[in-house]
């Protein structure tokens, strides 16, 4: 017996499932990978398996909008954030993990949760009653992704992501690469050197750009023609931008001291530890569709990987989403059957953060209804609000498109009001301010006409305000 179901034990799918069963609800929680089923992307049938990057991006939350999502998770109780702390390696400012040593812990403690039940199988169809969280992520199964189509009554979206090379630690040349984070930046965990750095001057660099515009690439049939998430962009694409597009992204050379001459590199190619152990290496910035002998040919042109050999090559798989702005309510029930939630990257929200953190939001709102009380959203100035206010409404339905929280999404305050018992809150420091009021059950948001927008700004938004029953 199980109080909630939940399809999908992708990182969105396993964060709902802790939630839930923290909050004391029975969790039924389905995933295919283990039954005999594979996707294409996929390596193994372990939980929270990161499929592209092992990065987590920024963990700053004082100056990046990614890192205080980190932040509000880690004060929510994630799993994914304390299984990606508890397995992070160097990576700069960024927080990056073990990927195995990450997949294994979360499956490990969802296992050992005495709420949850694991469950080996592949479902093909919408529960036709009962709650349930669908976190199939942008891989659903065809019999489930058909039975997603026709309760939504609107037709898929859909684009391509790609995935990069990883390296062998043992065959990259340390003669002509170097260790060193950009601008020597400190990270989590990190020493201020903790990429590897492969240098190209301007004449390898543009034969570089060049091979990369003739190599020989994955084709696509003509029904297949959707487009690229621009966060994901293969490495030949953005090429094809520019014969300096590159040398400004991924291949930038500022901030890194080439110990040979003492200078920046006209271009740089990076290299990001992808294990605990630093035998694996992943291209930063390099996902790709070239076929795999060019990949392999053209990859071992860059100085330093002359002898490469790679664990895993590039590729490039398609993922779908829904019109989450069209089709969810506030609390990411779908309108049209509300005993169903989505959440992660199926509703398309794009990143592992992203995916995690609304996977939380769905547990915490289904645990919420399931005890017969009301969650109200997070505000609009949290992380987690912005991300939810973007997926249930804000963003134009005809026009959706993966995003990435950034703090373009946050609402912003136009001042302090002047009671101490209630905080107005901008990105990032004051935003904690907010998170403080939505988690103490003694707060409740005060209405919008407690704080009247000023005469010269009569159609400004208003910001989120608490009041509190006793000072904070």
């Amino acid at each position: 017996m199980h109080d909630i179901h939940i399809i999908g034990g992708g990182l969105a799918g396993s964060e709902a499932a802790w939630q839930l069963a923290n909050k004391g609800f029975r969790v039924r929680l389905s995933e295919m990978r283990g039954s005999g089923t594979m996707t294409p992307a996929h390596q193994t049938d372990g939980l929270a398996e990161l499929v592209c990057s092992n990065s987590f991006r920024s963990d700053d939350a004082q100056n990046n909008a990614v890192g205080l999502l980190h932040q509000e998770m880690r004060d929510l109780g994630s799993l994914i954030m304390a299984e990606g702390d508890r397995h992070k390696v160097p990576a700069g400012s960024a927080l990056a993990v073990d990927r195995d040593g990450f997949s294994a812990g979360v499956t490990a403690a969802l296992a050992a949760h005495p709420n949850i039940e694991i469950v080996r199988e592949r479902v093909d169809a919408l529960p036709e009653a009962g709650p349930t969280i669908v976190a199939t992520g942008p891989l659903t199964a065809p019999g489930l992704a058909e039975s997603i189509g026709t309760a939504t009554g609107k037709d898929q979206l859909a684009f391509f992501d790609a995935i990069a090379p990883i390296v062998h630690r043992e065959s990259i040349d340390m003669e002509t690469a170097w260790f060193q984070s950009r601008w020597n930046k400190v990270g989590p965990g990190g020493t201020g050197k903790d990429y590897i750095n492969c240098p190209m001057t301007k004449e390898q660099y543009l034969a570089f750009h060049a091979a990369l515009l003739a190599g020989e690439k994955t084709e696509f049939r003509e029904w297949e023609n959707v487009p690229y998430f621009e966060g994901c962009m293969p490495v030949e694409v953005m090429a094809e931008r520019g014969v300096d597009t590159l040398r400004f992204g991924p291949m930038k050379g500022v901030g890194l001291d080439d110990p040979r001459t003492g200078r920046w590199p006209y271009a740089v190619v990076q290299l990001r530890q992808d294990n605990a152990s630093g035998t694996l290496w992943n291209m930063v910035g390099f996902q790709t569709k070239l076929k795999y002998a060019e990949q392999v040919a053209l990859f071992r042109t860059i100085p330093g990987l002359e002898k490469a050999e790679f664990a895993r090559l590039g590729g490039l798989h398609r993922n779908t989403f829904i019109k989450s702005p069209e089709l969810l309510d506030g609390e990411l029930r779908l309108k049209s059957a509300p005993h169903i939630r989505f959440a992660g990257q199926i509703t398309g929200c794009e990143g592992y953060v992203e995916s995690s953190a609304i996977g939380l939001l769905a547990g915490r709102f289904a645990a919420a209804e399931l005890a017969g009380e009301a969650l109200a959203p997070p505000p609009r100035e949290m992380a987690l609000g912005a991300l939810l206010s973007h997926i249930t409404g804000e963003a134009e339905a005809e026009t959706y498109q993966p995003m990435n929280v950034n703090f373009g999404l946050f609402r912003r305050s136009r001042a302090r009001p002047r009671r101490r018992t209630a905080s107005r809150c901008i990105p990032a420091a004051p935003a904690r301010r907010c998170r403080a009021g939505w988690l103490n059950p003694r707060c409740r948001p005060l209405p919008d006409a407690a704080f009247p927008a000023p005469a010269s700004s009569p159609g400004r938004r208003r910001s989120a305000a608490w009041h509190c029953a006793s000072p904070r």
